[in-house]
Formats: structure tokens, C-alpha cells, sequence
């Protein structure tokens, strides 16, 4: 999977349930020059720890607008059933009415292509940032039984976008806000002579 960090992202073309619950095909590269993807697998559809990572995703959509990111779920359920887990309820183990795209990796082609296809049946909850060109920038996978940290998605957004604006590196624990590194070595020892002499 992490061989995969600058390089093109792997295309599909892949049926998806949609914000207003039609279905749609989605193409990755339709977003290419336009806007950032987080792209992100989860294991399956009416599970546990998966609806808490995708009702927190929906919840900070408008952030990830703001930041011009398109937000891309997929696991290996059909479109199907994707349809059904978002009309059903969170009382009863639904997702609801989430504000981005679940697309159907039926095929297990896609999760395969990124490396997080597990026992020839479901994805680790694999996490991919792709920039505006449809490159890798960033790449963390979680085993199953551990939840994604959704500020930290925002966090590495906003470092790659400062990278991108400014042309200073994120150091250690950087946040939206703080300044960034110059590669050279005055402007890092004034750095970790500001931030870390307490150390």
C-alpha cells in the first residue's frame, strides 16, 4: 500500500449510492484537476466501529468543503446494500443520510489495486489522500478492530495544502495555524529552539 505514495492513484469506474440516494457510476478520475479525494475502505456495511467513522465523516463535510476535498467511501457491498444501510436508522444500525458518496467494490478489484483487500475478502479501513494531479500524497491503514481518527484526516489535508501554498515543510505535530520549516538548517534550529527546548 505505501508503495503506492507518489504515484498516480489506481482509476475505477464503480457503481455508487450517492448524498440523495441515487445510484451513479463514479469515476476517480473525474475529479482529477478539480478537487482532493480522500478516498477510505471499511470493512462492511450494518457492522460496528464503521458507522462511527462514517457518521463522523458526514458530520465534518462541511470542513473537508471548505478544503475543496471530495469524500469517498467504499467497502465490497453492493450498491444495494449501501442503499438500505443509509435508510436505515442509527437507532437500528444505519448510517442515515450521509452527505458523501458510498461506492460498491463488489469486484474487490479496487480495495486489491490499493492493497488493503485482506483475505480475499474485505478491506482494512485504509485511508488514501490524492491530490488535485491524481497523485498519492498521504496513505494509513487501520486493522479492523481500530477506528480512524477523523481530526487527524483534516490535520494531514491542511499540511499537504500549506506544503502546496507556502512551500515549507509540516514538522512534527504541525496543526493549521502554526509555521512551517524551510529546508534549510538555520530555519530548522530556530524551529526546535522555539518548540522544543523545554524538552
Amino acid at each position: 500500500m505505501y508503495s503506492l505514495i507518489q504515484k498516480p492513484a489506481p482509476d475505477f469506474l464503480a457503481d455508487a449510492i450517492m448524498k440523495n440516494n441515487t445510484f451513479k457510476k463514479i469515476n476517480l478520475s473525474e475529479y482529477q484537476g478539480k478537487k482532493y479525494v480522500i478516498l477510505f475502505f471499511y470493512p462492511l456495511n450494518f457492522t460496528f466501529v464503521c458507522p462511527t467513522e462514517i457518521i463522523a465523516l458526514s458530520k465534518k463535510i462541511k470542513e473537508f468543503n471548505e478544503r475543496n476535498v471530495q469524500v469517498l467511501g467504499i467497502s465490497v457491498d453492493s450498491k444495494f446494500t449501501h442503499l438500505a444501510w443509509k435508510k436505515t436508522n442509527i437507532e437500528n444500525g444505519g448510517i442515515g443520510p450521509i452527505k458523501f458518496p458510498l461506492i460498491s467494490d463488489i469486484s474487490k478489484e479496487i480495495a486489491r489495486d490499493y492493497g488493503v483487500l485482506i483475505n480475499d475478502s474485505i478491506a482494512l479501513r485504509g485511508t488514501f489522500l490524492i491530490d488535485k494531479k491524481g497523485i498519492i500524497r498521504h496513505a494509513n491503514v487501520n486493522d479492523l478492530p481500530i477506528g480512524r481518527n477523523i481530526h487527524e484526516i483534516l490535520r494531514i489535508i491542511d499540511a499537504l495544502q500549506f506544503f502546496e501554498k507556502y512551500g515549507n515543510v509540516c514538522p512534527a505535530d504541525w496543526k493549521k495555524g502554526k509555521e512551517g520549516i524551510q529546508e534549510n538548517p538555520e530555519s530548522i534550529a530556530n524551529y526546535l529552539k522555539k518548540y522544543f527546548t523545554k524538552l
